[in-house]
């Protein structure tokens, strides 16, 4: 699946996106899978309660199912004006 990161969270990662080979069965899991791999994940994931998630562009929970999905977003809270 593709997983796009977007402000503060692109820039810890160092990616804006990448391709994701994963048997994780929710986003929890997937975030755990990630944080995992190196320490600029863990630091980008180190407080989910800052960030926001959407699965094929609708937002969504950190307990959501990935079954069928194709893109997971990683990104801040917008603020709206």
């Amino acid at each position: 699946m593709d997983v796009l990161y977007f402000a503060w969270v692109r820039e810890r990662i160092g990616l804006p996106k990448e391709k994701v080979e994963t048997s994780a069965a929710t986003v929890a899991d997937l975030v755990a899978e990630l944080s995992a791999r190196e320490e600029r994940y863990a630091l980008a994931f180190s407080d989910t309660s800052a960030l926001r998630v959407a699965l094929d562009q609708d937002l969504s929970d950190f307990d959501a199912p990935l079954a069928g999905v194709r893109e997971v977003a990683f990104f801040p809270p917008m603020t709206g004006g």
